[in-house]
């Protein structure tokens, strides 16, 4: 009897083990060139580049150039466009569809303990809030901490942990700077209660996102302003994280993800509180790959490629099908526009199972990389996206003809090679007309796009679209 129950035992043990710890950690607004193990050299990030060191370095790691459809995009596994949203509607900040899989729910029904900390920004008011999402633990502010380089008169940041319990406000400066030790408490014991089980934290951060907000701690410490002390304490608050990892011997079992929802602000209205893109051209909400290229680091002892920098094309839409490989269990029966990145993470040299992505800004697809080009596509300034409200068009610029440029030899994307190139355009110019009839674009959606509600489909274009060919009903 005593042997069975050792074996029973030590079974329980092989099957805890085989399912990691997963925590995202998300900034918000972070430049690619803003940490030191990304060429910054104004700002310290010696936690996250202890990360780097230890774990693997994505170049070429993608995210969505705003911050609502990022995070829809990262928890759906889809790119925005695919997303069902409420009465089928197609939002400026992705308003999902409850009946859309996030992450949480597919990993609480592997049996994980899932959490939330920090920024949510996807559409609590259409229903859509982490409760309903799969998360069973919350600590989270509906949306942004504000949209202005300073606070406003009036404004108030509520923190939640269910819909219309608030516990806690942030009103003025001295709230602010208390956000992101605040967050960093409340992930720590969250890390601490679920110590015995498998967990999945998301830890999205509010800063470098404006209003900044910094300890006295760090205030005046860095090199680059009230914006380099920022992200000096959120390095700092990631130590922190590392340190109870490893205090409750759980560091070796835990898969940590850390990157940012979109390029870095560049704009005159935010000025020194802002980001740096650096090397690339642009900036959030842009075409160009400041907007959309981020800082992406991968870290598992023992099962990671430790110490290597890989230039493969990945993106936050792959984390959701990666977890659920890691897990054990299903994706959801709806199509996904994720890879599944284990192999391309663990094994050595392994290249990426991504070849192609898309850049779409508002309801256009702006641009296509596939392999090491890029092909930009002309279009007008700003407009002609119907189904995207003026805030996230406004930063696309007029472009007169379609451009391609090599992107490992030419990061700023100031060389255009259509004309040397024209197999490589007339390929990538195919590849997008296939997405276009897939997801779809400002004219309409496309017959891969999800739908739950009856009526038509995007309505609140211009005028009506005809219904969707292949409506897809299956709920949860």
């Amino acid at each position: 009897m005593t042997r069975v129950l050792f074996i029973l035992f030590a079974l329980c043990c092989t099957l805890q083990a085989a399912q990691p710890n997963i925590l995202i950690i998300l900034a918000d607004d972070l430049g690619y060139g803003d940490l030191g193990s990304f060429g910054a050299k104004d700002i310290r990030t010696p936690h996250l580049d202890k990360m780097a060191s230890e774990g693997l370095k994505l170049t070429s790691f993608y995210a969505q150039p705003i911050c609502g459809p990022s995070r829809a995009a990262l928890m759906t596994g889809c790119y925005p466009l695919r997303i069902g949203e409420v009465q089928n509607g197609k939002n400026g900040h992705t308003l999902p569809h409850t009946k859309e899989i996030f992450i949480a729910e597919i990993l609480r029904d592997a049996g994980y303990r899932t959490g939330i900390v920090g920024k949510w920004h996807l559409g609590m008011s259409a229903g859509c809030d982490p409760i309903a999402q799969g998360f069973q633990h919350s600590y989270f502010t509906p949306a942004f901490n504000g949209a202005t380089r300073d606070i406003q008169p009036g404004a108030v940041v509520p923190f939640m942990r269910k819909p219309g319990e608030v516990v806690r406000t942030i009103k003025t400066q001295a709230d602010m700077n208390t956000l992101t030790a605040d967050c960093t408490r409340e992930a720590l014991e969250f890390i601490r209660s679920s110590k015995d089980d498998p967990f999945f934290l998301y830890l999205a951060y509010h800063m470098p996102h404006v209003p900044l907000g910094v300890s006295e701690t760090f205030r005046g410490k860095s090199q680059r302003g009230l914006y380099g002390d920022a992200i000096e304490e959120l390095d700092s608050a990631i130590g922190d994280i590392f340190a109870k990892l490893k205090k409750l011997g759980l560091d070796d079992n835990t898969l940590v993800v850390f990157t940012s929802d979109n390029g870095p602000w560049t704009d005159k209205q935010i000025g020194d509180h802002g980001g740096s893109p650096a090397p690339f051209r642009g900036a959030k909400m842009t075409t160009w790959e400041g907007g959309w290229r981020v800082p992406g680091i991968v870290r598992w002892p023992g099962k990671v490629r430790a110490g290597e920098t890989s230039d493969g094309i990945a993106a936050t839409i792959d984390l959701l099908p990666t977890f659920a490989a890691l897990s054990g269990t299903k994706l959801p029966g709806a199509k996904l526009d994720g890879f599944d990145l284990t192999d391309f993470l663990t094994q050595p040299n392994a290249p990426s199972p991504r070849e192609t992505f898309l850049y779409h800004n508002g309801a256009r697809l702006t641009a296509l990389r596939h392999k090491d080009f890029k092909l930009v596509f002309a279009r007008p300034a700003g407009g002609e996206m119907p189904y995207m409200p003026n805030f996230v068009t406004s930063h696309i610029e007029f472009l007169p003809k379609t451009q391609l440029y090599q992107l490992s030899t030419d990061p700023t994307e100031s060389t255009n090679l259509a004309a040397k190139q024209p197999a490589v355009v007339k390929l990538l110019t195919q590849l997008a007309d296939e997405s276009r009839a897939d997801l779809g674009d400002f004219t309409g959606p496309g017959t891969g796009a999800h739908f739950f509600d009856d009526g038509p489909c995007w309505p609140n274009a211009a005028e009506p679209k005809p219904e969707h060919p292949k409506r897809r009903q299956q709920a949860k």
